[in-house]
């Protein structure tokens, strides 16, 4: 298939700007793979529609406070930084915009929130440069949280785009599919019998980074860090055995578990660059909550790979005639076997 194959045209009015309250507001598209059958709910309705015994796992990982803004030390030019991730050394890994100009050995001044900083450029490669700065960094708190740049017109708490259940601060983006839930949706779930774990994966470049390859194949996904708690992996292999069913909130969640139980014993912790588009075979994951993708993007990508290619091509065309909203803030799939 072609990058080309995962376009679609979407309104700009359907590109959600700000979330609706209370979370578990927003609406659900329920598509069955099995007979193609797509239905109209919402999030709220989950306690209805899963089965006692589902077991849901989440990520938890929590949005770093990692947008700094800045300017050339030389030029004054201004320049924005995301910091992805920190390197065993005290540098870090950051999405430079423009990019252009991070060449190595130059410098910037940047605003932190905590005070100002220097950066400066060891390498680069793309858009993404390794730099060193003049002090240690606290990713919770040295910056401004980043959101999409699609969304332009939010007005609100930032915790607005943290999930209710997020931890350690240590990504770039947020994990979408887990901003539907609220405390109260947790505990109607648990009354109705339906279980939730959680797992750990960094959100970071390789989520959310375009395909600019028309070969999705020449497409490099990144490396991400995960961790799967013992107790996690304990509760996901006796869903299997028991023929529960694993319920994957957000493809990232979809991502470590496909990686983790590729094998026999479940991996715990490492990297995971798995890149999952049609063709792929599922191992472990049933069913998945996931929010509606941009186009051309890895993201849909895995979805297409999961409900099947024409499924999901019928689906977002019924979500976009029935004025779904789209993307970070907007609303979700349900995939169901």
């Amino acid at each position: 298939m072609r990058t080309s194959d995962f376009d679609y045209d979407l309104p700009p009015s359907l590109i959600a700007q700000q979330p609706v309250e209370p979370r578990d507001a927003a609406r659900l598209l329920v598509v069955s793979r099995g007979s193609g059958l797509l239905a109209h709910h919402h999030v709220r309705d989950l306690p209805d529609l899963l089965n006692r015994g589902d077991l849901l796992v989440l990520n938890d990982t929590r949005v770093m406070a990692g947008r700094l803004r800045g300017f050339r030390a030389d030029t004054g030019g201004q320049v924005e930084f995301l910091l992805l991730f920190e390197h065993d050394n005290g540098s870090w890994s950051a999405l430079v915009r423009p990019a252009r100009g991070a060449i190595p050995g130059r410098q910037y001044r940047l605003e932190g929130s905590d005070g100002p900083l220097t950066g400066t450029v060891l390498h680069r490669e793309d858009e993404i440069a390794t730099v060193a700065f003049d002090r240690p960094i606290d990713p919770a708190s040295v910056g401004t949280v980043p959101l999409p740049p699609y969304i332009r017109d939010f007005v609100g708490d930032p915790e607005r785009y943290q999930t209710v259940y997020a931890r350690e601060a240590r990504s770039a983006a947020a994990p979408t599919a887990g901003l539907h839930f609220s405390e109260e949706l947790f505990s109607r779930l648990t009354t109705v019998g339906v279980d939730h774990t959680f797992l750990t994966l960094e959100v970071g470049a390789g989520t959310f980074r375009p395909v600019r390859a028309e070969d999705p194949a020449e497409h490099v996904l990144g490396p991400e860090r995960f961790s799967l708690p013992s107790g996690a992996a304990k509760a996901i292999r006796s869903a299997r055995a028991d023929g529960r069913r694993v319920i994957a909130i957000g493809t990232t969640v979809v991502r470590t578990l496909e990686h983790a139980f590729a094998d026999q014993d479940a991996v715990l912790e490492g990297e995971t660059d798995l890149f999952i588009r049609p063709g792929y075979t599922f191992s472990t994951v049933d069913a998945l909550l996931t929010n509606f993708h941009l186009p051309r993007s890895t993201l849909l990508m895995l979805v297409s790979a999961f409900g099947g290619y024409d499924l999901i091509r019928s689906a977002y065309a019924e979500a976009i005639r029935e004025s779904y909203r789209f993307y970070s803030f907007g609303d979700a799939m349900l995939l169901l076997p």
